[in-house]
C-alpha cells in the first residue's frame, strides 16, 4: 500500500483523459508553461533592476555597548 505501480498511474492517465480530453490537457499545459516563463522572466528583471544591497555607513555614530554596561552599573 505504500506507493502504486505503473498500471496505477496509466489507468489514472486514461481516467483524466477521458474526462478532460487532451485538447483541454494541452491548453492547461501550454497556459501553465506559460505562467512559469512569465514568472522567471519577471525575477530576472526584479535582479536586474536593482544593484546589490550594500551595507548602510553612518559616519560620526558608534555605538559602544560596554561603556553604557559599566555606566549604568555605578
Amino acid at each position: 500500500m505504500g506507493s502504486f505501480s505503473i498500471w496505477h498511474w496509466l489507468i489514472v492517465l486514461v481516467i483524466v483523459m477521458l474526462v478532460f480530453g487532451t485538447k483541454k490537457l494541452r491548453n492547461m499545459g501550454s497556459d501553465l508553461g506559460g505562467a512559469v516563463k512569465g514568472f522567471k522572466d519577471g525575477m530576472k528583471e526584479a535582479s536586474a533592476d536593482k544593484p546589490p544591497a550594500e551595507p548602510q555607513q553612518v559616519a560620526g555614530q558608534t555605538i559602544d555597548v560596554e561603556s553604557r554596561r559599566e555606566q549604568t552599573k555605578t
